[in-house]
């Protein structure tokens, strides 16, 4: 796959663009907290719209011979015992341990400085805001689970499992951007962290962020910064139009 892959540079925050190639058999894809519902009613309304594309997507890069793994944090009861959820579950152990923790990692300031946004109050853009807990079941149910896919939530699990296949690239896709997409076990943060190739596919993600919060601007301007926040300090991002 030739990708047109695009980054920042850190002082003057111009972007530019770099052809790679990624073999897809060395490639695999993770689809970030797609949940059935979120607490928030804004989140929840953005995903149904991203579905489509998301799952154009997902069958475009499973044909070019990608592995897909579904990682709907907090619902994998739902899929205890199928066979896309044991195929990670029982991705053989590794020569040697990851060097980053099998945990949630948080913003490095030291590496990134502050998020663009202010999320500190949850991020639900809705008025009032919607009140948190967990309402997400399973992954969206217009997402399709192929039978070659895989399923999981953990970080280790995940990189036996690219360890077993010989992955070395990860696209990564899904929500929020400036919270699971960054911060999971499997997130940006750590996949780069551990020498692996990365890129956001940025039309198919999207933050919680209130514009009621600094920098006061429209949603869809705050998913706009927190992705060139990715471009700047973490990894390249793409179009999904390119992968269809």
């Amino acid at each position: 796959m030739k990708l047109r892959l695009r980054r920042r540079d850190k002082e003057s925050g111009k972007a530019r663009e770099a052809t790679q190639t990624w073999e897809p058999g060395q490639t695999g894809v993770i689809l970030c907290d797609f949940w059935d519902r979120h607490w928030c009613q804004g989140a929840t309304r953005r995903v149904e719209a991203l579905a489509p594309q998301v799952q154009k997507t997902l069958v475009a890069l499973r044909k070019k011979g990608c592995l897909i793994v579904h990682a709907p944090s907090d619902t994998l009861a739902f899929y205890e015992k199928t066979p896309q959820r044991e195929r990670a579950r029982l991705a053989p152990p590794t020569a040697t341990a990851p060097k980053l923790p099998n945990r949630w990692h948080s913003l490095d300031a030291a590496h990134e400085g502050a998020l663009p946004i202010d999320d500190s109050d949850g991020g639900c853009d809705d008025t009032p805001p919607c009140k948190s807990y967990t309402a997400w079941k399973r992954q969206h149910p217009l997402i399709e689970i192929a039978d070659v896919d895989a399923i999981s939530d953990d970080g280790d699990e995940i990189l036996r499992l690219f360890a077993q296949r010989g992955i070395q690239n990860v696209f990564l896709l899904g929500v929020h951007t400036n919270m699971c997409v960054l911060g999971r076990s499997f997130g940006i943060r750590r996949l780069v962290g551990l020498g692996f190739e990365v890129a956001l596919i940025r039309d198919l993600t999207d933050t919680m962020y209130n514009p009621r919060q600094k920098p006061f601007v429209a949603h869809a301007r705050g998913t706009e910064l927190v992705i060139q926040h990715i471009e700047t300090h973490w990894c390249p991002t793409l179009n999904y139009s390119q992968l269809l």
